[in-house]
């Protein structure tokens, strides 16, 4: 499953949407923010999924993270509540969890998916420096990125559907850290 996320930047007022049989969210945004276990809970109702107790206990995990949470740490991290969950059902969990809304999949260019809650304090609009030595992630807002690209579309007749600003370097940690090849000489 790919999720999308689309940020409109547009000056114009997009026209409503076209009415859609059910709303796959289960909540608004914001509810969402205050209390994903309760959004999760609403949208496996809808769907007429079983609310387990396996689900919960990697929801609660992932949430508690904070992040940009590799599922193999996320699993270390379930099974040290319970020994026996599967990687199959933590990678289902999280897809369930993307496709309500509450955890959006990242790609940092090293192949490896990597989860971000969406109930986070950060806006639709915000971006990451990645190490690429180290592989920290940063995460940052800013307004003036956000304001040149609204204006650099404007000026080309471009109406922006998505965003995503990715910055790869090497951090101050690991640009003060000796180089390899310098220790072995």
């Amino acid at each position: 499953m790919i999720v999308r996320i689309v940020i409109d930047m547009s000056l114009v007022p997009a026209p409503p949407p076209a009415p859609s049989p059910a709303p796959v969210l289960p909540v608004a945004r914001g509810a969402a923010r205050r209390d994903p276990m309760a959004a999760l809970g609403a949208f496996l109702q809808k769907k007429g999924l079983k609310h387990s107790r396996q689900r919960e206990v990697i929801a609660q995990a992932f949430f508690a993270m904070g992040g940009h949470v590799p599922v193999d740490a996320l699993v270390a991290r379930v099974r040290e509540a319970d020994p026996r969950v599967s990687v199959a059902t933590v990678y289902r969990t999280m897809k369930l969890l993307a496709e309500c809304g509450l955890a959006v999949p990242r790609r940092f260019g090293e192949g490896q998916t990597r989860y971000e809650s969406s109930s986070r304090r950060h806006g639709e609009a915000h971006d990451h420096l990645i190490c690429t030595s180290c592989g920290q992630i940063v995460e940052f807002e800013s307004e003036r990125i956000s304001a040149l690209q609204r204006r650099l579309a404007r000026r080309h007749g471009f109406e922006v559907e998505r965003r995503r600003v990715e910055l790869y370097g090497r951090c101050a940690a690991c640009r003060r850290a000796p180089q390899k090849s310098e220790s072995a000489a």
